[in-house]
């Protein structure tokens, strides 16, 4: 009996010595300096009071946000899922295409194009129906052609920007390649050379610094530069810039010599620009052949004849 009990305290001094001990390394690598343990606490309550400041801040500004036109645009884009799949990609396309790069460009496209008919449409029903005195027969006609023009006009105006702006780019390529090439033969980077030229060209030719800017700030951040030549391609849709950007893949790819392939590139586009010039010219004959025949013609022959006319009436 004295042995089963002396085992069981030996057991239960054991057991306490082991607290004791576990307790005794816990405190030790867990314990902090006082100074430390209100430094980490302020710092604790730091984050929080910002976080809340933030999350306070925050709530206006989303309230805001969403009560704005804008804001008001996305959501109904975004109930009706008109930015999804394949033709929200071809629209954000054409958009860059024309010029517009902004975040929100597609919801506010997405939204004019779904509106517009609609505006369109029940402005031809009010004209028809209490302003204009319009034939009943004409009322439906009128109605249905506005609803049509409200479906093409926001497509004819964006392909209008893009066509615009790509001839833009076109006829300024060749003083842009100049530049490009006295950057590059001065030992600068093909990144740091599109920031140069950019910054250079903002004021004369803003459509083409806008362009080098943007690869400029692709091949730095991108992970594929070819990729961001591809975007440079897709962006001006041009086939001038779509050379450029072969010559700029083959320098990239096999090490060719980059400022003679911009120099012979300036030249070939050069070229190209004044032949078109020469083209313009020699349509002008033709052209003028219209407004000679119906404004200077008519005009001439009165100057001509109207002396003889006044003489025969005097005589007679």
């Amino acid at each position: 009996m004295d042995a089963d009990l002396s085992e069981k305290f030996f057991v239960s001094m054991v057991a306490v010595a082991t607290f004791i001990v576990l307790f005794a390394g816990w405190a030790a690598l867990s314990w902090q300096r006082p100074i430390q343990v209100r430094i980490d606490s302020l710092a604790s309550r730091r984050v929080k009071r910002r976080q809340e400041q933030e999350r306070k801040a925050g709530a206006p500004a989303a309230e805001a946000a969403a009560n704005s036109p804008l804001g008001f645009m996305r959501s109904v884009a975004d109930r009706l899922n008109l930015l999804r799949g394949n033709a929200a990609d071809q629209t954000s396309r054409k958009l860059r295409q024309a010029g517009y790069y902004a975040r929100d460009a597609s919801v506010v496209y997405v939204f004019v194009k779904l509106a517009l008919p609609l505006g369109l449409g029940f402005i031809m029903v009010v004209l028809t129906s209490l302003v204009l005195d319009v034939p009943e027969d004409l009322v439906l006609p009128l109605c249905v052609g506005g609803v049509l023009a409200g479906f093409v006009l926001p497509d004819a105006y964006l392909k209008n920007k893009a066509a615009k702006r790509r001839e833009i780019l076109n006829y300024v390529l060749p003083e842009g390649l100049d530049l490009l090439t006295i950057c590059v033969e001065a030992g600068l980077s093909i990144d740091a050379a599109f920031r140069r030229v950019s910054k250079e060209m903002q004021g004369s030719m803003p459509e083409l610094a806008t362009e080098f800017d943007m690869t400029a700030i692709e091949l730095t951040y991108l992970p594929d530069r070819q990729q961001a030549l591809e975007n440079l391609s897709e962006r001006s849709n041009s086939q001038a810039i779509a050379a450029l950007v072969n010559a700029l893949r083959q320098t990239e790819k096999y090490g060719t010599p980059l400022a003679g392939s911009l120099r012979i590139l300036s030249q070939e586009f050069r070229q190209t620009r004044a032949s078109k010039a020469e083209e313009k010219g020699a349509r002008m004959p033709a052209l003028m052949t219209v407004p000679l025949m119906v404004f200077i013609l008519p005009t001439l022959i009165t100057v001509l004849v109207a002396p003889a006319v006044l003489q025969v009436l005097q005589l007679t």
